[in-house]
């Protein structure tokens, strides 16, 4: 467990350099063929590999999220762990196409309109949460609710709600009117942000942002979430106590969130994140050429450096 009492000073820009990434997403799945029928058939990814029981899913040659099976059920509800992982697509249409994808193959999705992004959530089979975003900065900028402000504002000055759905018609036009369906996601496809769930939000600040050392966007109380990047939007890692305060691990076995990867670009940043969490108090340990840590309610971190 982290010990809180240690901190750093409230910064407004992070200690992480800015050239620091999110890598792969390990996650534990039931079977093979379930999780390729979402992540591979309707997300739109690549498998890549095949190591072992572990499934290398990725666009572009590079890999963003690892499947491993052998499960022995699906995720467990009001668990700490994964809420969703988003996977950030280059241009509107891609969104368009992962949408066509879901309704030929009639897999729920929630096409949710964040004014700053557009996103498309949707479950793999074994419930893992994910997020297919499409970033519009440029429609407005977010608020703080817990001073009375909007949620989001936009570039014209209207109140939003961030939480308002996707006009379908107006994004699968984007395909025009004899649409070529893209059967996977293109390159430059990324892993965008990570969302888990956590028992408390200011112990969850405290971690992401005075230890890892990203910059504090927002911690909104009243909507139970917080998150923190880099020096711009959107953020990079997000968590929410909407398990319960007593949220515990998942029991053995169980589907979900095995570890998500921070891609430092240098030995200098690395060294110094490894001191920071020394100082916390932080679990550590050494697997190969990576550090693995985790968050105060043991969410676990794989920190490398970039190749």
């Amino acid at each position: 467990m982290i010990d809180t009492s240690v901190q750093t000073n409230v910064r407004s820009l992070p200690v992480l350099p800015l050239t620091t990434k999110l890598g792969p997403v390990h996650l534990a799945v039931t079977e093979r063929a379930k999780a390729l029928a979402i992540w591979q058939d309707v997300v739109g990814l690549d498998l890549l590999e095949e190591q072992g029981n572990a499934l290398v899913m990725g666009a572009g040659g590079m890999p963003l999220i690892v499947l491993e099976t052998g499960a022995t059920r699906p995720v467990v509800p009001r668990t700490v762990g994964l809420y969703h992982v988003a996977i950030h697509v280059p241009a509107r249409a891609d969104l368009a196409q992962m949408a066509v994808r879901a309704l030929q193959r009639n897999v729920r999705i929630s096409p949710t309109d964040h004014l700053v992004s557009e996103a498309i959530y949707l479950w793999d089979l074994d419930g893992n949460g994910i997020e297919i975003t499409f970033e519009t900065p440029w429609r407005g900028t977010l608020g703080d609710p817990d001073k009375g402000q909007t949620y989001a504002v936009t570039t014209e000055g209207k109140p939003h709600s961030g939480r308002e759905p996707i006009d379908l018609d107006g994004l699968l036009g984007e395909l025009g009117t004899n649409p070529v369906l893209a059967p996977r996601m293109p390159a430059g496809t990324r892993i965008g942000h990570v969302h888990v769930h956590v028992g408390d939000l200011h112990r969850a600040m405290d971690f992401y942002r005075d230890v890892l050392g990203f910059a504090g966007f927002l911690l909104i109380e009243s909507f139970g979430m917080g998150d923190v990047g880099l020096d711009y939007m959107p953020h990079t890692l997000a968590f929410n106590i909407w398990s319960g305060p007593n949220a515990t691990l998942p029991p053995a076995g169980a589907a979900g969130l095995r570890w998500f990867t921070i891609t430092l670009p240098d030995g200098e940043s690395f060294a110094a994140l490894q001191e920071r969490l020394r100082t916390a108090g932080a679990p550590l340990e050494i697997i190969g050429n990576a550090l693995e840590t985790a968050d105060p309610f043991g969410n676990r971190i794989r920190l490398e450096l970039a190749a």
